[in-house]
């Protein structure tokens, strides 16, 4: 029997929605991970009490019930994967899994069973449909009836948003059925009430997502932001992770909370609460609570009285209340010493911070991208200059990020960070011993140690050392002196002939050489103009009669192949087929190859033999077609050379009549329209060839016909 069982492709019903991910069974437990968050539900084996197999909208699913209370459901499991689960179980849990069907018959009436964290409704003994009670955010009453409101669905297109119980009468006196029936929903369900005092109050906080400013009330169970014109509810349980990173200037903070499900205003989701924080800004808090009460419930943490930096109390009271370490940057440093990048996502300038296990860029709209979840990343020339590059980040689900415009310096300190993570870079491939050490199952937030702890030990040390130091420093400057009389006196500029002479000289000397230095420059770039130009290259047509150029081996079998690997894989993509095609063509052995490489040889010998054929029939008529056009010329010279003599006489006597106007002749021929001179154009045309003929020596055939004459 295996010691494990993992399954891929696993989807678990939380809140509603399916998330996708990784289920590992183990002889010491049951294990999944979040493919979109990274979130680890750990199950012990001791607390399994009950485990179900089902049918279910995606294949099968497995419901798992612990000792308190909870329930786990997973779906997306095969048939044939029942008997290999079934075993498993009973050899490592020592659990029976019962198959257990829903009912379909599509009544509407039956009994309502409160088991857990789930209200099921039964038919009989089976059950129709089970509400997790965490999924209920409201929960109201009428005369015989329970109306249900749950969370929204953000992945869903379509989500339900409430369920009304009928409650019949009852005749018990004292028990009103329709008040138990909601007592029971309200004690499980995650219905946020302002109950009681906030332990603490922030005033005023600058918040960037969502932007405005707000009051953050503390309250134990949740957090409360007061706007002016907007609230939120955060419930501690949606808080998936903190940040608190250092700006660029060095003089503010933000305080980052990771949000799933996120917080929701009309169509806007917040996934991530940004808040910006100076470092000038101290507070003394105190806290609305005994110092008893502050010692039993957070065991040190936190103490009923205390002060400091703003930004470092709001991070202290949250890691307290929800019980998650506080990410900062690690050990990355860019070119100018901050340990970010400013570089540009979807049109907006931001933040880029390496991270220990992964990048967050801030602020709009905030990224996070863990480094288990990263398929490979890339660094691309930039698009508008070559000052700046691009870095890319794809996903193993496909989601490609680009964070444009970083700086060029910062490229060997940003791959030099790749390079230490063990990640990916596109076109290099994985070197030897490169192979990523991230554990599939391995919480993202599971350091070795307390990063953010330890920097604030360091930040206290160094203001105990500046508060010892500052008596004995404060007397000495650090500044250099200003000597005027010390700096060069003659300098030269850049253009001037002689930078020693006179302010009025050198105005006139400037102004020339400022025009003969335009004058020179438009005359090179004119320059550049014309050696820039190409001559346009006139594209021979192709002929149709040429013979066509021979397939290579692999096309061949893929033409033969075609229609086989498409019935064996209908309704393939014509890429999936091109690469699919890829593969068997790889795979296949040297003997079936040596065949395709026979015929694609055959194939080369007929296109070169039809090559010569072809050739040589091209080159007779291009023969042909020159002795053609040598031909026409000597009949266009014979006709020319033949002129009659009256012709000649009538020319001659034109020449005498042309040479020979009158002035008003003239003067109407200037005068006359754009038609009158196209004709004497024409006119002029004519005599001159007249004259050429006229002027050129009688043939030896014309001579002897006069002769003979």
């Amino acid at each position: 029997m295996a010691e494990t069982l993992e399954f891929n492709d696993v989807y678990q019903e939380v809140k509603g929605s399916m998330n996708d991910g990784r289920l590992r069974l183990s002889r010491q437990g049951i294990i999944f991970k979040n493919s979109k968050t990274g979130k680890v539900d750990n199950i012990q084996a001791g607390e399994l009490t009950e485990g179900i197999w089902r049918r279910v909208a995606l294949g099968h699913g497995l419901k798992l019930l612990t000792k308190n209370g909870h329930v786990y459901k997973y779906d997306g499991f095969r048939e044939s994967e029942f008997e290999k689960l079934s075993d498993f179980f009973k050899t490592h849990y020592r659990l029976e899994l019962m198959e257990k069907d829903l009912c379909v018959k599509g009544w509407n009436w039956g009994t309502v069973k409160f088991g857990g964290q789930l209200l099921s409704f039964d038919i009989g003994d089976q059950p129709v449909f089970e509400i997790p009670l965490s999924n209920v955010s409201q929960c109201t009453t009428g005369k015989n009836e329970v109306t249900l409101e749950f969370h929204q669905n953000d992945d869903a297109e379509v989500s339900l948003m409430e369920v009304r119980f009928y409650v019949p009468p009852t005749q018990e006196d004292g028990v009103d059925p329709v008040e138990a029936f909601a007592q029971n929903v309200l004690s499980k369900a995650d219905v946020i009430q302002a109950t009681g005092d906030a332990i603490c109050i922030f005033r005023e906080l600058q918040c960037l997502t969502p932007r405005g400013r707000y009051d953050i009330r503390i309250y134990p169970t949740f957090l409360h932001l007061h706007g002016k014109t907007f609230d939120y509810k955060i419930p501690y349980t949606t808080v998936l992770r903190l940040f608190l990173l250092p700006h660029k200037d060095q003089r503010q903070m933000f305080f980052v909370i990771s949000l799933d499900p996120p917080i929701k205003q009309g169509q806007t989701r917040y996934h991530f609460l940004i808040l910006l924080f100076s470092k000038d800004e101290d507070i003394s808090l105190t806290l609305n609570m005994n110092e008893e009460e502050v010692e039993k419930r957070f065991e040190g943490r936190l103490t009923k009285n205390m002060s400091g930096s703003l930004y470092e109390m709001v991070s202290r009271v949250m890691k307290a209340l929800v019980n998650r370490k506080i990410t900062v940057p690690g050990n990355f440093q860019g070119h100018s010493g901050a340990q970010c990048i400013t570089c540009s996502y979807k049109a907006s300038s931001g933040l880029l911070y390496p991270l220990e296990r992964g990048f967050i860029y801030v602020h709009k709209p905030p990224v996070h991208i863990r480094f288990d979840e990263i398929s490979f990343v890339n660094f691309a020339r930039g698009t508008t200059t070559t000052r700046s590059f691009d870095f890319e980040i794809e996903t193993k689900q496909g989601t490609q990020y680009t964070f444009s415009s970083i700086e060029r310096e910062e490229y060997g300190k940003l791959f030099d960070f790749v390079n230490a993570k063990k990640l990916n870079i596109k076109n290099r491939g994985l070197k030897e011993g490169m192979n990523p050490s991230y554990d599939d199952y391995a919480d993202s937030d599971e350091d070795q140690h307390d990063a953010y702890l330890e920097r604030m030990k360091e930040e206290g040390k160094i203001r105990e050392e500046n508060a010892n130091d500052s008596s004995d420093d404060s007397g000495e400057e650090t500044d250099e002196s200003f000597n005027p009389g010390e700096e060069e006196e003659d300098v030269a500029e850049e253009f001037d002939s002689n930078a020693s002479a006179s302010s009025s000289s050198n105005e006139g000397d400037s102004d020339r050489d400022e025009k003969k230095r335009k004058q020179l420059k438009k005359a090179k770039m004119a320059k550049d103009r014309k050696s820039r130009k190409k001559p346009v290259e006139v594209k021979k047509g192709k002929d149709p009669n040429a013979p066509k150029r021979p397939m290579s081996a692999y096309m061949l079998w893929l033409n033969a192949s075609r229609e086989k690997i498409k019935s064996d894989h209908p309704g393939i993509s014509i890429t999936d087929l091109s690469k699919k095609a890829g593969e068997i063509w790889k795979g296949m052995s040297k003997e079936k190859k040596e065949e395709w490489d026979r015929k694609a040889e055959d194939a080369r010998r007929e296109y070169e033999k039809a090559m010569k054929e072809y050739e040589g029939g091209r080159g007779e008529s291009s023969k042909r077609d020159k002795s053609k056009k040598k031909k026409k010329v000597k009949v266009k010279v014979e006709k020319k050379s033949t002129p009659s003599r009256g012709s000649s006489s009538k020319s001659s006597s034109r020449q005498l009549s042309e040479s020979f106007k009158s002035k008003e002749f003239v003067s109407s021929d200037e005068s006359s329209s754009g038609e009158n001179k196209s004709k004497k154009k024409r006119r002029r045309s004519e005599d001159s060839e007249e004259e050429e003929l006229a002027s050129t020596p009688p043939s030896s055939e014309d001579s002897a016909s006069g002769s003979d004459e």
